[in-house]
């Protein structure tokens, strides 16, 4: 249903994804007053914004950006900064900023306060700076925030205004309850039904023919790269190896044999074992009764059926095994009796034994000679695992000691390869067909992360595999030069083009409809071929089980109009026009689903609470004075797009 929407209107991240990634949570791990980073030349200042008399460093935006698209990428890893910027992420993750520091500053005006203390307590809490024992390590705490480019004073402060928003704004956001007249308003949008047409106006309809010459061609590239960008691509070098490739000395010594076999003396010593047939009575008088009457040639599982009580057979144990399973006493006197006999009740733990001896095992001594080929075997596997736990340490040592990787293959014998240029997901840039091999999947977003020419060593398959890489080559993500992708610029211009002209046919046809001729005749016409017309018969719950989260922006504005009007909508990427043909909106009697109220206020709860937390926020805004420094911001939207 709607194809054409979804062909125009699909993209690699739409906003509402960015956006669904931009929790404050990220940006208390992302401000970071950065000493290697700077910004100069915007408008005489390096703040982002004054709340207040509170100042925003500029330099905390880049860095914010930064953890905030590292979180979209969870979802699409090939997404480039570039891309993040011109779909809004940017300006979402100015916006937060802006709000963390708001609350903090109010909150702080009006004498709420997060002291030491409860910072320190909130710091011991996080799992990500617990080392191996489970307790805070200063250490590990250290180096968490030096990987995100954060010192310790910038990360209490983001704690403490984290913890002063909870103080400020819990209460207030805490379970809102709808109103149940609001909620019926809103659960009748959902029985709302609307009838119209949509169209679309191609903007390839009136593309010129003729190519545009290159000085036309060079100013439109220069306009619109970001729509070229590729997203950055890193080559790797590795080698992968495993246990059964790696060179060790395996090969047990009849010494090592004789020594395991005087250590496990008792193994290979002649041993027996019983299986025994059983059932539990409470009295001793009971046991011995039963016992004798097996012993005079009844069944015991017929005696113990008959006495209420249910028998059960054992594996064979040996005297040992039996001792822990049914007591000392138990086990003694099974082993005294014969195949076949009645063993002498003897006193358990839930009650008297009535059993039966019903299988013995007898395994002879084993001599070294005949215990020699177990034994080496076992030996064999234990020399090669330890061996080759060497073997990694030592390979591990040498990286991490600076040797190069093409020296570390050379002396450990492993075969180097290089990957063609990768994109984050594994996927071969502009070779859609190759696949890397399976042991790079695991340690791929380790890769991105790396710096050029730092080889490291991970494990694929516990003790088995391993696989020890590099990134030879880093590829930022960039716009090529317009040689690279000219016939695609063309294109591109020619949508432009096209969709000037394709603005000008929707406004006639928009005005055509609007004195009422119908949107088929309308198009009609405009006598150019490649119009696409869709009738819309539509119920808004159908609409939002169909959509899965994204809906059309055509069907958002035609659910959004008033009865018997008519509007236009530019589609993406000079992808053309839309003109939107409202006729009709009906609405199903609410009393004939009134379930739909009780799910509407649940569901709109927590839209609610962020409503209330919003509009605070804007209150808090307000009182408090906000001034943003949008030259500075513009500087580093430029600086993360690579346009300087």
């Amino acid at each position: 249903m709607i194809s054409f929407f979804r062909r125009f209107f699909a993209s690699k991240i739409g906003l509402p994804l960015v956006l669904a990634f931009l929790a404050l949570i990220a940006l208390a791990f992302a401000a970071g007053d950065l000493s290697n980073t700077q910004f100069t030349g915007v408008s005489g200042t390096d703040n982002l914004a004054v709340v207040g008399s509170e100042k925003i460093p500029l330099t905390e935006l880049s860095v914010a950006a930064n953890t905030a698209l590292d979180q979209v990428r969870a979802q699409n890893p090939t997404l480039s900064m570039a891309k993040f910027v011109t779909e809004g992420g940017l300006d979402e993750v100015v916006k937060q900023l802006i709000d963390r520091y708001t609350v903090g500053e109010y909150a702080r005006t009006y004498g709420l306060r997060a002291g030491d203390n409860l910072v320190n307590s909130e710091i011991l809490k996080i799992p990500a700076f617990q080392g191996l024992t489970g307790a805070f390590d200063e250490k590990t705490y250290v180096a968490a925030l030096q990987s995100r480019g954060l010192t310790d004073a910038t990360f209490r402060r983001d704690l403490e205004d984290g913890l002063l928003e909870q103080q400020l704004l819990r209460s207030a956001v805490a379970a809102p309850q709808l109103p149940e007249k609001i909620a019926r308003q809103y659960a009748a949008l959902v029985l709302e039904k609307r009838k119209g047409e949509i169209a679309l106006i191609p903007s390839t309809a009136y593309a010129p023919t003729a190519n545009p010459t290159d000085s036309q061609l060079a100013a439109w590239y220069a306009d619109n790269r970001t729509q070229f960008i590729r997203p950055e691509r890193r080559t790797l070098r590795f080698a992968v190896f495993g246990s059964d490739t790696l060179e060790v000395n395996a090969i047990p010594t009849a010494a090592e044999v004789a020594e395991r076999y005087k250590r496990d003396a008792a193994k290979y010593a002649a041993s027996e074992k019983r299986a025994v047939t059983s059932f539990v009575v409470p009295t001793q008088d009971a046991a011995k009764a039963l016992a004798a009457r097996i012993r005079g040639g009844a069944s015991l599982e017929n005696v113990a059926r008959e006495a209420g009580f249910t028998s059960s057979k054992s594996e064979a144990r040996d005297r040992a095994a039996m001792a822990a399973a049914n007591g000392a006493a138990f086990a003694q006197n099974a082993f005294q009796t014969a195949q076949g006999g009645v063993i002498e009740p003897v006193q358990g733990t839930l009650g008297w034994y009535v059993a039966r001896a019903d299988t013995i095992e007898r395994l002879p001594a084993r001599s070294l000679a005949q215990a020699t080929p177990e034994i080496t075997e076992a030996l064999t596997t234990e020399k090669r695992t330890a061996g080759v736990s060497d073997l990694i340490a030592e390979i591990e040592g040498e990286i991490d000691g600076g040797t190069a990787l093409a020296d570390v293959a050379k002396a450990y014998g492993l075969k180097i390869e290089t990957t063609p240029a990768l994109l984050a997901n594994g996927q071969a840039f502009g070779q859609p067909g190759v696949q890397i091999v399976p042991q790079l999947a695991p340690v791929l977003q380790t890769a991105f992360q790396m710096e050029e020419s730092a080889p490291q060593l991970a494990e694929v398959v516990a003790g088995k595999q391993f696989v020890v890489f590099e990134v030879a080559r880093i590829e930022e993500a960039s716009a090529p030069p317009l040689a690279q992708v000219r016939d695609g610029a063309i294109a591109g211009w020619k949508r432009a083009q096209g969709a000037t002209l394709a603005k000008q046919a929707a406004e006639r046809i928009l005005a055509k409809v609007r004195s009422g001729m119908p949107l088929a005749a309308a198009l009609v016409a405009e006598n150019k071929p490649g119009f696409e017309r869709e009738v819309i018969d539509l119920e808004r719950r159908q609409l939002l089980a169909q959509s899965q989260g994204r809906i059309p922006p055509p069907l958002v504005l035609m659910f959004s109009m008033a009865e018997g009007t008519a509007k236009t909508l530019e589609g993406p990427r000079n992808a053309g026009w839309y003109v939107v043909d409202l006729e009709d909106i009906s609405t199903l009697p609410l009393d004939k689903e009134p379930q739909l109220v009780a799910q509407t206020r649940q569901q709109l709860g927590q839209a609610l609470s962020q409503e209330y937390r919003a509009q605070a926020t804007a209150a808090m805004r307000k009182e408090l004075g906000v001034t943003r420094n949008d030259a500075g911001i513009a500087a580093v939207r430029k600086q993360l797009t690579g346009e300087q």
